[in-house]
């Protein structure tokens, strides 16, 4: 298997709100957190600064560890390890600049809505709506 690095960040706003893109798949489309694919010589931090302003077009500064979990993609032979960092926003505004052309939508979302558009990855980052804040960990999420 390939073993892939990609980074996402989860950002929130004063209000709580968290920053969601919307990617298009083919001919479908899903909601999830800014980020994607470490290249060749980046650091994760590198990474994840450059995803979130291609995606968002925000600057983004990393303000820690949210969630490391692994996952093999069996279909694509990937072994996959999905680093999340807490951000925060330090400059910019929503300017999509995506050179793959994968993201169709930027928006800040509260928690509740959240959960609706990505209840998967809500449960699985297993964000906390009354603190806005989840521990550090690590899971397997086995093969897919």
């Amino acid at each position: 298997m390939k073993r892939i690095d990609v980074v996402s960040a989860l950002i929130y706003d004063v209000q709580g709100n968290i920053l969601l893109v919307k990617n298009r798949k083919g001919d479908s489309f899903y909601w999830g957190l800014p980020g994607g694919a470490v290249e060749s010589g980046e650091t994760l931090e590198e990474a994840v600064v450059r995803e979130v302003s291609e995606e968002t077009g925000f600057t983004i500064e990393v303000a820690g560890l949210s969630s490391l979990r692994e996952v093999f993609f069996d279909k694509k032979n990937h072994h996959a390890l999905i680093v999340t960092f807490f951000a925060k926003i330090i400059g910019g505004e929503i300017n999509i600049n995506d050179p793959d052309g994968e993201i169709e939508e930027v928006k800040w979302v509260d928690i509740e809505t959240a959960r609706e558009l990505m209840a998967h990855l809500f449960d699985m980052l297993r964000i906390n709506p009354e603190t806005h804040k989840i521990p550090a960990f690590y899971e397997f999420e086995g093969t897919q």
